[in-house]
């Protein structure tokens, strides 16, 4: 994707700080921008909150705009206003629970009752199952998260995994880190096995015969040595952790004692 990075000064900041707009010029979001600032250390925020925390009450962003970098007094002005006005909102729009029926006005001047019908034995409701259970779902929708990356307390960008070379992702402008996120959904929003796209013609025209409700990728068969290679992965892995927790206790427990010695002497 290919991007134009613009870096200029904050003057809404401290001295040192530094806003940067990048703007994207290719792709599904082509014409989009992110902004993230730095502060005089290199350090890298991509939110208000994160900026909010960082500065605590060095700098109040109560009207600062993430967006433009600049403080904005009419905004926090509008937000009281709007609050204030959902508040008086909430209190007037109470629930009418009154079960008395309603009167017909009509042009006489005597002011007649009107007949209310909760049920009739000729009434038949008809629902259809299928549509009641299956929710609609948009072709290709993981492509939005393109470009998003995880990242720890620190701020540093994780490393991504490596996909098994069985793993084949399918559709337009598809990459592995598209069908990991595809993957990553569809083993947490959905019960059902996952096997990839079954019908070899997805792959000529998925927009047509694509399964929405697998990831973007071909079948693929989950062998007995795949299984016996995770759990050989899964072993060393706890090995490791009880190796790092033993050097930890040794190591707390080598600490506390020249702390007592230290004050035995």
């Amino acid at each position: 994707m290919i991007m134009e990075r613009k870096r200029t000064d904050c003057p809404a900041l401290p001295p040192g700080w530094k806003k940067e707009e990048v703007i994207r010029k290719s792709g599904l979001s082509a014409g989009k921008s992110d902004v993230y600032y730095y502060s005089p250390t290199g350090k890298k925020f991509r939110s208000k909150p994160q900026l909010s925390r960082y500065l605590g009450n060095s700098v109040d962003l109560g009207c600062f705009d993430f967006r433009t970098g600049k403080m904005m007094p009419g905004k926090m002005q509008k937000n009281k206003q709007r609050l204030r006005s959902d508040n008086l909102n909430m209190t007037k729009g109470k629930l009418d629970l009154n079960t008395a029926l309603p009167i017909r006005q009509t042009a006489s001047i005597f002011k007649q009752p009107v007949t209310k019908v909760v049920n009739h034995p000729n009434n038949k409701v008809k629902t259809d199952l299928q549509k009641a259970t299956e929710q609609p779902r948009q072709l290709f929708w993981e492509k939005r998260l393109k470009g998003l990356r995880s990242s720890d307390v620190t701020e540093e960008v994780l490393r991504t995994m490596e996909l098994p070379k069985g793993l084949q992702s399918i559709g337009p402008d598809s990459s592995d880190e598209t069908l990991l996120s595809a993957i990553a959904s569809a083993l947490h929003m959905s019960s059902a096995p996952i096997t990839g796209q079954t019908s070899t013609a997805a792959e000529k025209n998925p927009a047509i015969w694509l399964n929405s409700s697998q990831p973007l990728c071909k079948a693929f068969t989950v062998t007995d040595e795949d299984i016996r290679e995770q759990e050989l992965k899964v072993h060393q892995a706890r090995r490791s952790l009880e190796d790092a927790l033993i050097a930890d206790g040794v190591a707390r427990a080598a600490e506390s004692t020249r702390d007592m010695k230290g004050r035995a002497a």
